[in-house]
């Protein structure tokens, strides 16, 4: 009877010799377990129990072992791969956030560039307004000087009739002046002529020409027409004003508006 309980039991451990078939035991697990086995015909069925019990003791303990090992393995290779990929996605991340940031910064320095350039327009669109502005309340002025002082009228004709007589130096002029201001202008022609001979010393014949009158629309002054009529001097009010709107130009927006200090060279 013992004999076949024992034949059972041996029988039973070969079928099933570890209770933990999905761990392989070690070699000298599996020594031990064999010489014990053939051993257990010489022991009791309580001997029998209590050598299986040690040794199915011994596998779970062996099993356990390698457990711990394969799930130490397995959380420093988790360990790496995650310290791996958290690395990886703050690279991405910074490398983003650098790329927002230079984007944001491009983005308010156009900004800040076209809000100042049209601050600039605007200041000077108005600049430029306020020299039109002036420039025709001049003309406007200028236009009333005939009108309102004739003797100042003729002083400033005399003027611009000598200046003509010193560049031309010829001893034949005509002067074209408007129709209303014919008897004025010969009397211009005659003080200026006598003024060119006693600073030059030499005889000039000016003639007032009746045939082209300048336009009534015309604020004031005269055309001296020289050589033969091929060479004019404009010295009428409004191209005097012109000349002296690009000539006066730098002073006055210095007078206005103050030196700029952007500007390295003056006129």
């Amino acid at each position: 009877m013992r004999n076949a309980k024992a034949t059972q039991s041996e029988l039973s451990w070969t079928q099933h010799p570890f209770p933990f078939p999905h761990v392989i035991p070690s070699q000298r697990a599996i020594q031990q377990c064999t010489t014990k086995m053939s051993q257990s015909h010489a022991l009791s069925d309580d001997q029998v129990a209590g050598e299986l019990r040690k040794m199915t003791a011994f596998i779970k303990q062996e099993a356990l072992e390698k457990a711990r090992e394969i799930q130490l393995k397995a959380d420093e290779e988790f360990a790496i791969e995650k310290s791996k990929l958290v690395r990886q996605e703050t690279a991405a991340i910074d490398t983003l956030y650098e790329k927002k940031f230079k984007q944001a910064a491009m983005s308010q320095q156009i900004t800040r560039s076209t809000l100042a350039n049209k601050t600039r327009l605007r200041v000077l669109g108005g600049r430029q307004e306020l020299l039109d502005e002036l420039f025709q309340n001049a003309r406007e002025k200028v236009s009333k000087v005939a009108a309102d002082d004739q003797k100042k009228y003729q002083a400033m004709l005399k003027g611009l009739v000598l200046e003509g007589l010193y560049y031309l130096n010829e001893d034949n002029v005509a002067i074209r002046s408007r129709k209303k201001d014919f008897g004025i202008t010969k009397k211009a022609i005659e003080e200026a002529t006598k003024e060119y001979k006693d600073n030059v010393g030499s005889e000039v014949t000016v003639t007032l020409d009746e045939s082209e009158p300048l336009p009534e629309g015309s604020a004031g002054g005269v055309f001296i027409v020289g050589g033969q009529g091929k060479i004019e001097i404009n010295n009428t009010f409004e191209e005097r004003l012109r000349l002296l709107e690009i000539d006066a130009l730098p002073a006055v927006r210095e007078t206005l508006f103050g030196k700029n200090q952007n500007r390295k060279f003056s006129d």
